[in-house]
């Protein structure tokens, strides 16, 4: 029996990056039968199947995302579907246009869950603080305007389930069936008021742009869609955020290094810990035909995990790839994704969690982490901390 062999999903779960490094010394392309699917492990071999087209498809048949949400879905399609769906959600989310929007839209949310928290001298910043940003931020920016917290975490939490669910376990598909239907019931009355009176959201844009005058598009073309959207636009930043403090957090040279100069450093802080800990573990793909890769041949129609985190972590491109350095000299992420399918809200994604670090830092300089319930992170699809819990001076 092989290392591979022995995976398991809940050993992934804990903590997969032991399991990660000891493929890519042993096993770099490897199949692991608990996910039903192949592992590309190494940085090269990862850029390699997600920049490949004409060897991998993004239309991986077994994937849990079109299992849970429907197809087509933004990521699980090639060719014109997929430029369709992209070109409704691209425009709003570009560099210059997030750079317009994004602080008017995050500040006043940031600034409403910092004054209910700074008074207190502790906070569960998880769900006090980062996870409201990142729904509501995204939510309000995607058009939908008058969802609570509560509903847009319940969401977040449902959805993920689906999307992380290789091994098909039945409790965890019921938990995203409700959550889908849920949405649907939410989201289409939406659409059919969005195509007698269309607006400036993504959301509006999916249905309208590109089309003749007097058409749109299918709502059952566009809802997977925005089920992914919301999932990975929801996840990504809050999750992301949490993790980059907790590498702050038990770096004091490196946190003190930063208040001293935030400008230059929260950048690189925010860079460095979403490679640390990718928020979004892998790309899924499809071997179109046999293919040799890192010395096996993956079969024709097997599915591929091109394992965004492990390649994030690869010795033969950063040093100490275990460690949280905000002063590291190699540049360059995995997090986002590669190719045509390169993650659509990095800009949003990364502008919005400088801006909720920034705030915290700036009103709260003081955080430690609660010694007695120190940070847990859980996950391979979605990783972060389940909980982050501090401490800080209290505030007014």
């Amino acid at each position: 029996m092989s290392f591979a062999d022995e995976i398991t999903i809940d050993a992934l779960e804990r903590d997969p990056y032991p399991i990660y490094a000891r493929l890519r010394r042993e096993s770099p392309v490897a199949w692991v039968p608990a996910a039903n699917v192949w592992f590309a492990t190494r940085w090269e071999d990862v850029e390699g199947v997600t920049k490949s087209p004409e060897n991998f498809t993004a239309e991986a048949s077994t994937s849990p995302v079109d299992r849970s949400f429907g197809k087509p879905t933004i990521i699980t399609v090639d060719g014109d579907p997929h430029k369709q769906l992209r070109g409704g959600i691209d425009p709003h989310y570009r560099p210059k246009q997030v750079a317009a929007y994004v602080n008017e839209l995050v500040t006043p949310i940031a600034e409403e869950y910092l004054d209910k928290i700074a008074a207190a001298g502790s906070a569960e910043l998880m769900a006090d603080y980062f996870e409201p940003i990142s729904v509501l931020s995204l939510a309000r920016s995607f058009g939908f305007r008058d969802l609570d917290v509560t509903t847009l975490r319940r969401w977040f939490h449902g959805l993920s389930q689906g999307a992380i669910n290789y091994e098909q376990d039945t409790a965890r598909q019921k938990i995203s069936d409700e959550t889908c239907a849920e949405i649907d019931a939410v989201v289409l009355p939406m659409l059919e008021g969005l195509r007698e009176k269309p607006e400036s959201s993504p959301l509006s844009h999916m249905l309208h742009h590109g089309m003749q005058e007097g058409q749109t598009r299918a709502a059952q073309f566009i809802l997977p869609s925005v089920k992914v959207t919301l999932l990975g636009g929801m996840q990504e930043p809050g999750h992301g955020a949490g993790s980059i403090l907790v590498g702050l957090l038990q770096n004091p040279d490196q946190m003190q290094a930063l208040l001293a100069d935030m400008d230059t450093l929260l950048p690189k802080a925010v860079a460095e810990g979403v490679r640390w800990v990718a928020p979004i573990g892998t790309q899924m793909r499809m071997a179109r035909h046999d293919v040799e890769l890192g010395d096996v041949t993956i079969p024709a129609g097997a599915p591929v995990a091109a394992v965004l985190a492990s390649a994030n972590r690869d010795e033969t491109r950063y040093s100490d790839p275990e460690s949280f350095n905000i002063n590291r000299t190699e540049y360059g992420t995995a997090s986002f994704g590669f190719g045509h399918h390169f993650c659509a809200g990095r800009w949003f994604a990364s502008a919005q969690i400088e801006i909720a670090l920034r705030m915290l830092l700036t009103r709260l300089p003081d955080l430690k982490l609660d010694p007695e319930r120190l940070p847990q992170f859980q996950g391979w699809e979605f990783r972060a901390p389940t909980t982050l819990r501090v401490t800080f001076p209290t505030r007014h």
